[in-house]
């Protein structure tokens, strides 16, 4: 069996190196690059990634061309900002090496955030199907959230050594990424799904995600990070109801 690392990338010549370094042990680290304007691909290409440069088409998308564009069929996908942990490592090469696999693998994903590993507030173990055979499974074409789509006679199984996540490095760039993409995305999604919200949804369910997120999902174990998330997580959904309901009412 061998092995295809396949990163995606824009802009990310900060946390392109760590990414790459993590995935050393693959038989192939392809990186596919939609335009960046710094240096990315010629730091990919000097640790000795193969790089191809594609337009953007999305995540799922973008994903499914780097997918089919590997030398080998099993594929391990990683995003810039993660790192395939050493307990991980050890997992994939066992199994490389032994030559028996399941189609697909379910990964922990370990994030940080304000400088502390989350694992409460509903952020861990937070599984991603991300070493697969891309005989048996694609990326699902989803505007957000993308994840892999197994064949129904796939099987899968599960590695309990972590993906280690860096997604977000201030208070300030969470903010930007609830208001640039993952409400609006969200908002899109809803009303194309055929969901519909109102003045009682937009007042209610913030709350109720805030009380979630901080006490059911035992975000106050995370300290001033958990209710930091939380906050965030109740913004999002307020964020995303009003966007619905912006949407709704333009198409009414």
């Amino acid at each position: 069996m061998k092995i295809s690392a396949v990163i995606i990338t824009f802009n990310e010549e900060s946390k392109i190196p760590d990414a790459i370094r993590s995935v050393a042990w693959a038989d192939e680290v392809l990186v596919v690059d939609s335009e960046s304007t710094d240096h990315t691909t010629e730091i990919a290409r000097d640790l000795g990634a193969r790089v191809i440069v594609e337009k953007w088409r999305g995540f799922a998308a973008q994903k499914q061309y780097a997918t089919d564009q590997a030398s080998f069929d099993h594929i391990f996908s990683l995003d810039a900002d993660e790192r395939v942990s050493e307990k991980l490592k050890d997992e994939i090469t066992k199994i490389r090496d032994s030559n028996i696999a399941a189609d697909g693998y379910r990964i922990p994903r370990l994030s940080t955030y304000l400088g502390r590993e989350i694992r409460h507030s509903g952020w861990y173990p937070d599984w991603q199907l991300r070493f697969f055979d891309r005989r048996k499974g694609r990326w699902k074409d989803v505007a957000i959230h993308e994840s892999i789509e197994m064949e129904p006679e796939a099987t899968t199984s599960k590695l309990t050594g972590d993906i280690v996540h860096f997604s977000i490095d201030s208070i300030k760039q969470h903010a930007e990424m609830i208001n640039t993409r993952y409400a609006p995305l969200s908002a899109e999604a809803m009303f194309g799904g055929g969901t519909r919200t109102s003045p009682l949804r937009i007042a209610g369910f913030p709350v109720v995600t805030f009380l979630q997120t901080y006490f059911i999902k035992a975000g106050f174990l995370d300290g001033f990070a958990g209710l930091v998330i939380s906050y965030f997580a109740a913004y999002n959904v307020f964020l995303k109801h009003m966007l619905l309901w912006e949407r709704q009412n333009q198409s009414n």
